[in-house]
């Protein structure tokens, strides 16, 4: 066993010593080259040859490169890429009938690599281990003159003595070494080395919760980088589920001001002093989300968010120039636009936005363009997003450009499937490149960083100056057994493989542990002890560490400092500017806002603020409405009065649905399973109707003007009925909920019918709603003599009634007309429930005892 020291003075020498470090993953050849790095430095070095350490996968495949640019070159087998060995499999299971091939694909590729890294042989096991072998030979078969990773180790043995090797090969922490590792190096003189274990302290610690932890957590490595410390690590075993987190908590302690915009910090963004370990999938980015969506949008229909986000994306050409012009574009296709929506619908909706429209103009003429191979819809791409001026007019950031680098690496392994799959279609094309997006994990070079937050491999073997391992509950670990179900469990034991077993598992978890004890001077071991209401216990393999406590300081978040430095001034605004006498927009509704809450009524109908459409597929409770408004008014301009309820009204009814089926545009089985909704409807509220006094319909949708304080507005009354014995009756729809104690003052929840009523000329014996629920249908409402409706209550004193309605009314015009904006919701927070002004009335910090939790 080789000591790193004397591992270190053999690198110095350079290349001459033809010496070669191979580790077991990415993260810990580099950690080892920096730790080479300050080695060289603390001699006193400004400039030395960089040391040959690399993950021995790499290794391989760099000799194997070294073959292929040799005399050897022509007898070579190619090496397939990940991509080209996940899309054989995918056709070999795919051709087998196989439902759910990519995730299977993986675990066959999985599969393929423990068989040969860990020399399995064969043996009895269950069906799916039969199918998998009927499938590996397919896999065998089919790739024939080629050579995947799994077997390069084993070809490049046979060329080892033709090529020109190290002197040296320095195995570099490997805590397990799968048997083909070892035989491959085997073929090399080689040595073992391990990294040199600290002796210092361990500590166990418990949080109340996991957000708790990580706070802590960071907090510690800020409190810890302050001290000079330069390699602090934190270890948490779920970081790729939890990342988000992660991120957003250590960024916050770090720099409470993280997420301003740069021009409000008035300084470019400093790096944040940590790295991660595990990157995001290059689909998460917004750069490549942009060019997948676009790309999408060019060949078949997509949600309208996706549609949304892309007509304001920063990575189509123009989009700094057109901004305002997009963002009024996207406000207003949102008010009639489908759940979905395609390119040509698009270009046909961006006239407000010409050089948007242009660009995408130039993305459909390409899109004629028939192409069938990988390789030609990797070019086709390519010439989409160019049309469509990506990645934008602005200069991209540091991270972006990587971003586009990684982008094009995919196209490229898009065109390597040429070599497999001569024929692809758009939709296979596509998906495999989303695919690609989705499975590669990415995260843009940065500086490095003191603070490490690291996975559990990654962590494996690293040493710091001080680590923080996070997370160690007993139902995390030691780690679950994760066998492949396509190798049979008897098989993958007795090979060795770690996770194959309970036991396995449990052993390799508990010497994680041990070494993570030896990895740092100072180690802090912790643990949650609640998940919502779920106790949690310590892990096993920790319970022995003694218990301390962690001075972890106090940092302030950013809102705290903006308080600790405020210069406040109160006063009073609740009072706008009077509003000035005559029309005004928005209907009985403004008034309903206004007993709402005064602030609503203010903002929607005098500052204009209301939210976004959000298209949604089918009709949304709206569109229904107005179907069924549709419906009744055609109904009623045929039927007219009772006398005619005794006929035979199919006909009628027939010609109504198709009249309101059609004015909302319907068409094909859609319209015609709404056509046959809407006749049941009809008759089963023609059978309450006919219930009914005699009465004839004297006014369908009539609009009337409604004088309220000095204010006009316009309304539309659904239907008014003149009865036979006298009095009118005036009658809403509606197709929700209805309740005549909304109309209930001071501050009523639907005043529409009560502001109705009082402006109506006519005599009113019943004001009602019409309740078009099916299996619900009836009348609802006040009516001041017997007889005159069915069900409906009768209210005895009919004048108190209308005047009680008429002076809510005047209450509520006066105070919107004096510029009344209190932010009053009239049953608190449930009132706000369903409002999309909360952002601009900041409602929850009048109830501080929501607004601090």
């Amino acid at each position: 066993m080789l000591q790193k020291s004397e591992l270190f003075a053999r690198l110095a020498v350079g290349h001459a010593a033809r010496i070669t470090v191979v580790t077991p993953n990415q993260r810990l050849a580099h950690s080892l080259t920096l730790e080479f790095d300050d080695y060289q430095l603390a001699r006193g070095l400004t400039s030395w040859e960089a040391a040959d350490i690399l993950p021995f996968g790499a290794f391989v495949e760099r000799l194997w490169e070294d073959a292929l640019y040799s005399d050897l070159g022509e007898k070579l087998p190619l090496l397939l890429t990940p991509a080209q060995e996940q899309h054989l499999w995918e056709r070999i299971l795919a051709a087998s009938g196989l439902l759910i091939v990519p995730q299977a694909a993986a675990q066959c590729r999985d599969a393929w690599r423990l068989i040969h890294q860990w020399r399995i042989g064969t043996g009895p096991g269950n069906d799916d281990a039969l199918a998998y072998g009927q499938w590996s030979s397919a896999y065998k078969k089919q790739t024939d003159g080629d050579i995947d990773a799994a077997r390069l180790p084993d070809l490049m043995a046979g060329y080892l003595d033709q090529l020109k090797k190290p002197a040296l090969i320095v195995a570099y922490a490997f805590d397990v070494m799968p048997p083909q590792t070892r035989e491959s190096l085997s073929h090399f003189q080689w040595v073992e080395c391990a990294p040199d274990p600290i002796t210092g302290t361990a500590v166990r610690a418990a949080f109340p919760t996991a957000k708790h932890e990580l706070e802590a957590a960071a907090k510690w490595a800020r409190a810890r980088l302050e001290e000079g410390k330069q390699r602090i690590g934190v270890v948490v075993p779920e970081l790729g589920q939890r990342r988000q987190e992660v991120v957003r908590i250590f960024s916050r302690v770090m720099d409470p001001g993280y997420n301003l915009p740069t021009h409000l910090a008035n300084a470019a963004k400093a790096p944040l002093p940590f790295n991660v370990s595990i990157g995001r999938p290059l689909a998460a980015y917004p750069l490549v989300d942009a060019a997948l969506t676009l790309i999408e949008l060019a060949f078949t229909p997509i949600d309208f968010a996706r549609a949304s986000h892309l007509i304001r994306s920063p990575y189509i050409g123009g989009a700094d120039t057109e901004l305002a012009r997009r963002a009024s574009l996207d406000v207003r296709i949102r008010r009639d636009a489908d759940s979905t929506i395609g390119l040509a619908k698009l270009i046909a909706a961006a006239e407000p936005a010409p050089l948007l429209r242009k660009l995408l103009e130039r993305v459909f003429d390409i899109t004629k363009t028939k192409v069938d191979s990988p390789a030609d819809w990797a070019r086709q791409f390519s010439a989409l997003l160019e049309a469509a001026g990506f990645p934008g007019e602005r200069t991209l950031d540091s991270d972006e450009f990587q971003t586009r680098a990684k982008w094009h690496e995919m196209l490229g392994e898009l065109a390597k499937l040429e070599r497999i799959s001569s024929q692809m279609a758009f939709p296979a094309a596509f998906a495999t490149l989303k695919r690609l997006c989705a499975d590669t994990l990415f995260q843009p070079e940065s500086p490095d960083a003191p603070i490490q937050i690291l996975g559990v491999i990654e962590s494996q073997e690293q040493r710091f100056d001080c680590l923080w391992v996070s997370g160690l509950t007993d139902d995390v670990w030691p780690r679950d057994a994760r066998p492949n179900p396509f190798i049979p469990i008897a098989l993958q034991k007795k090979a060795g493989i770690p996770q194959a077993s309970a036991e396995g598992a449990a052993a390799r978890d508990g010497r994680i542990t041990e070494e993570w004890k030896s990895a740092a001077g100072e180690v802090v071991f912790s643990h949650a002890t609640k998940d919502e209401d779920r106790d949690l216990a310590p892990s096993p393999l920790i319970k022995e560490i003694p218990e301390g406590a962690i001075a972890v300081p106090d940092y302030p978040r950013y809102r705290d400092l903006i308080f600790a430095a405020r210069k406040m001034e109160s006063f009073e605004d609740h009072r706008a500017p009077r509003v000035k006498p005559g029309a005004q927009r928005g209907g009985t509704r403004v008034l309903a806002d206004q007993a709402a809450c005064p602030f609503r009524a203010f903002a929607r109908w005098r500052l204009g603020a209301e939210a976004l459409e959000e298209p949604a597929p089918g009709l949304d409770p709206r569109d229904r409405g107005k179907l069924l408004h549709a419906l009744m008014r055609e109904i009623w301009k045929r039927v007219r009065s009772h006398a005619n309820l005794g006929k035979d009204l199919s006909s009628v009814i027939a010609q109504a649905a198709q009249t309101a089926v059609s004015e909302m545009g319907l068409t094909g089985r859609y319209a015609e399973l709404e056509r046959e909704r809407l006749g049941r409807l009809a008759r089963e509220w023609l059978e309450v109707e006919a219930r009914r006094a005699p009465f004839e319909v004297h006014s369908l949708e009539e609009e009337r003007e409604i004088s309220v304080a000095g204010m006009q507005f316009k309304s539309r009354i659904d239907r008014m009925d003149r009865l036979e014995r006298g009095g009118h009756v005036l009658i809403d729809y509606k197709t929700g909920m209805p309740n005549p104690r909304h109309w209930q003052g001071p501050r009523p929840d639907d005043p529409q019918l009560p502001l109705y009523a009082v402006a109506a000329p006519e005599e009113l014996a019943a004001i009602v709603f019409a309740k078009l629920r099916t299996g619900e249908m009836k009348f609802m409402g006040y009516s001041r003599a017997e007889q005159l409706l069915p069900n409906v209550q009768i209210y005895r004193d009919w004048p108190q009634l209308l005047a009680q309605w008429k002076a809510d009314a005047e209450a509520l015009g006066s105070a919107f007309a004096a510029g009344d904006a209190h932010v009053d919701p009239k049953e608190d927070l449930k009132t706000c429930r369903r409002c999309d002004l909360q952002t601009l009335c900041r409602v929850y910090e009048k109830f501080s005892g929501l607004a601090n939790e």
